[in-house]
């Protein structure tokens, strides 16, 4: 379908206000217009996706997809910078629409309050130019990767954990790296901290999310050199970038059907004889082992101490992961499993987990908590 000419062509007020982008000779009116006439679908509304929706609004893209199912909480508002105090309980693509609406009303956005799924995927996908992952899981980064790729959409890939970021673009030419190019195998699910384990640093994923935008404007305006094989690295404790190359794999690219990457991913397993030697218990199964023989156990929390002082288990005593893995606390956890048998949690089990791998390179043994303080709050008494 032929567009009209009004829906090509800037207007005067558009041409007033994109003028600092009409002055550089690289972008232009007929840059700007290839930005009104573009169309981009953004896979999460969080830290990554509330920069990279405000300044793709900003800049003029005419048509802005928003795939999200959650809803905004207090605890998003220290990084995900297009929502406000006032969007707390709000569907997140509601909130991040209104924001758009007011930084340009003129901007199309589409909503799609749903999860990005292996049955949605192409039809919702199909319709967009760009697609910009600002996802924080492996299944949807593999789907949305699988679905670019069956689609032929560039993909803006972005990641962010505690204070380090990276982006990528993928698949933007035949002989272009993917995702899985970067990551051919899931990490095994169970090793990775969620952003509320680990934490992050507020300001990164805007640095991250802004610099996704900066690609996306780049690739739509055909301008400069976009991350095409490249992945650039941040740490903003160190406040430096550092750049890696990434070949593309031709197999990585026989892609034709989406598949459960949900399954895909949870089916990785750490495969060595220290996995088989660790044993999990159920808050049901502790619950009981505790009425019965509390003196025989020592809990042990791996988790932060602002966590802790949140909520914890009485009698746990208070180890942080960090103290385990840098060595510091490996004595003092030798002295008490001498005497006690040693139960280890975390927030959902996936650091006690790791801190266990750990202690048993030094001969100490200890049983995980399956589902951590997450499972011992649900649980009913």
């Amino acid at each position: 379908m032929e567009r009209s000419q009004n829906e090509t062509h800037l207007n005067s007020e558009e041409i007033a206000r994109y003028a600092r982008h009409i002055s550089l000779p690289e972008i232009g009116i007929k840059g700007q217009e290839k930005l009104k006439q573009s169309s981009v679908a953004c896979i999460g509304t969080g830290g990554l996706g509330s920069p990279l929706l405000i300044y793709l609004a900003a800049a003029g893209i005419g048509r802005i997809g928003i795939v999200d199912f959650d809803v905004v909480e207090s605890s998003n508002l220290q990084r995900q910078i297009i929502h406000t105090t006032n969007s707390i309980g709000l569907l997140k693509t509601d909130s991040a629409k209104q924001h758009i609406l007011e930084i340009n009303p003129s901007c199309r956005v589409d909503l799609f309050n749903q999860k990005l799924t292996s049955s949605n995927a192409l039809e919702i996908l199909k319709a967009y130019d760009v697609i910009c992952d600002c996802s924080d899981n492996f299944p949807t980064r593999y789907l949305i990767n699988d679905a670019c790729l069956i689609l032929n959409r560039p993909y803006i890939y972005g990641s962010i954990a505690r204070f380090e970021g990276q982006v990528s673009v993928f698949n933007l030419k035949e002989d272009s790296p993917n995702y899985r190019d970067l990551i051919p195998t899931p990490p095994p699910e169970e090793l990775i901290p969620s952003c509320s384990e680990a934490g992050v640093m507020g300001i990164l994923p805007g640095i991250i999310g802004t610099i996704q935008a900066a690609e996306t404007i780049k690739i739509i305006t055909n301008i400069g050199y976009p991350l095409n094989g490249r992945l650039l690295i941040f740490n903003a404790l160190k406040m430096n970038f550092k750049e890696l190359t990434l070949k593309s794999n031709p197999e990585n690219k026989n892609i034709h059907n989406l598949i459960d990457y949900k399954s895909f991913c949870s089916k990785v397993k750490v495969k060595n004889d220290i996995d088989c030697e660790i044993k999990n218990i159920s808050i049901k199964e502790l619950k009981i082992l505790l009425s019965q023989s509390s003196n025989a156990i020592q809990l042990i929390d791996v988790r932060n101490p602002n966590e802790q002082h949140q909520c914890s288990i009485a009698g746990a005593r208070l180890i942080p992961l960090s103290t385990i893995e840098s060595g510091e606390a490996i004595h003092e956890i030798k002295i008490l499993s001498a005497k006690k048998n040693l139960y280890v949690f975390c927030k959902s089990g996936k650091r006690s987990l790791r801190a266990l791998k750990y202690l048993n390179k030094f001969g100490i043994r200890g049983i995980n908590i399956q589902g951590g303080i997450e499972a011992w709050n649900n649980e009913k008494n």
